[in-house]
């Protein structure tokens, strides 16, 4: 039996494919473990998993909606991320890593987990890393979209050279918000580190797991060392309680399919008026709407419209006339394997790429969540169920064993325990 611990912060997103692949070490006599943060608690204990404590506690910034105004400014909002709520907290994630890793056999870190790497040089644990979009993966022969940095956003135009250029650039900038972790790593005796942590980094050179749909990015000459394509490790969150599933199987069989708009679990927290310009765009189109709001909206709906705090999006999707969301990875991995037209409407982070990649598939439009009007939204929305080619992408993407959502988790489960010495 292996422990095998996995270290990762973030939203449900960067939470939920650590437990499917927990739930697959389970399944196979294994004992995995969760380090994440306090919120995150009860959520994998209820799957069985056990939890290991990781600083810093979510509290201490602040509530949750604070943050995430913070987080999701389209320019400053990864400075904060990185400079404000990991580097002044590097020595209690070590610690806290550290701990939970005590009889380990493998240590799993997520990017933002930056001192785990370090926990794994220090005591000689092995370590693999893993990315959970491409975007993370930072190829110049496939060149992502980083909405936080014009520079980089401009530079997409000249192919490979730029990019190299704005990642050099990249580096000079990281390069002193990574201070507090340079100044942890000399204490513990390290090397000085050859590349940034939240750059080239933050790979393992054992093994790099690519937690995203094949369909998304193909494997690039200029991928890490050792990174291997799992497909996305699909976990859903619990089933709907009994009366919440009969209040949707009521809804869905009392007309057409609707439309259905998700934010996932931290844009719903900046969603602004959006939920208004969704009723107000579905009301436009003469159609049905479910809104999946988090517990952060509420308001008076026209007839043909319902809002749920939360259902699994492989409940709802498969039902809808299309599908309106924010283009997180795991929202983005569901709603191809509904094999529904999506309209993306990305705000920050991987979003706006992920959007990208989308609309290169042929599966769906993007339309940035700042720009998201009633008649916008109803002119994207119109255009996506008029234009028959974006059905039948979709639905060809949901046939595409690639875009499958049973196998990923398996598959990085098996990888895993193959990484072990």
């Amino acid at each position: 039996m292996k422990r095998i611990v996995f270290a990762t912060v973030g939203s449900l997103g960067d939470l939920h494919p650590y437990i499917a692949i927990s739930k697959a070490l389970l399944a196979l006599g294994h004992r995995p473990v969760i380090a994440t943060t306090d919120r995150y608690r009860a959520a994998v204990v209820a799957q069985s998993i056990e939890y290991a404590p990781l600083r810093p506690a979510e509290a201490q910034f602040g509530g949750l909606e604070a943050v995430a105004a913070r987080l999701f400014d389209p320019l400053r909002g990864p400075g904060y991320l990185i400079r404000e709520m990991v580097m002044p907290h590097v020595r209690e994630q070590y610690a806290d890593i550290a701990a939970a890793c005590a009889q380990a056999n493998l240590l799993v870190t997520h990017p933002l987990t930056v001192a785990g790497p370090l926990v794994a040089q220090r005591t000689g644990l092995p370590w693999a890393s893993s990315v959970l979009a491409p975007i993370s993966l930072m190829s110049c022969s496939d060149v992502p979209l980083i909405a936080s940095s014009p520079l980089a956003h401009l530079a997409r135009g000249f192919g490979p050279r730029s990019c190299r250029w704005c990642i050099a650039l990249a580096a000079l900038l990281v390069r002193r918000w990574e201070k507090p972790l340079d100044r942890l790593r000399a204490e513990l005796g390290l090397p000085n580190a050859r590349h940034p942590a939240l750059l080239h980094g933050q790979f393992s050179p054992r093994l790099n797991l690519a937690l995203f749909p094949p369909l998304l990015a193909q494997p690039q000459a200029d991928w890490p060392a050792n990174t291997r394509l799992c497909g996305y490790a699909s976990f859903d969150g619990p089933p709907p309680a009994p009366e919440v599933q009969a209040a949707l199987d009521a809804f869905l069989a009392a007309g057409d399919p609707p439309l259905v708009f998700a934010l996932g679990s931290s844009v719903v927290m900046v969603a602004g008026d959006f939920w208004e310009q969704a009723i107000a765009a579905s009301a436009r189109l003469g159609r049905r709407a479910i809104l999946l709001t988090g517990g952060h909206w509420s308001g008076p709906l026209p007839a043909g419209m319902v809002a749920f705090d939360y259902l699994p999006y492989s409940a709802v999707f498969r039902h809808a006339a299309a599908v309106v969301h924010q283009g997180g990875i795991g929202t983005l991995a569901q709603a191809l394997a509904a094999g529904r037209p999506q309209l993306v409407v990305p705000l920050a982070f991987d979003q706006p790429d992920n959007a990208r990649r989308t609309v290169a598939l042929g599966a769906g439009r993007s339309l940035p969540i700042g720009k998201a009007t009633k008649a916008r939204l109803a002119r994207e929305i119109a255009r996506l169920l008029a234009e028959t080619s974006y059905s039948a992408a979709a639905q060809r993407i949901a046939a595409d064993p690639r875009s499958s959502l049973d196998s990923g988790a398996a598959r990085a489960a098996q990888m895993l325990l193959a990484a072990i010495d």
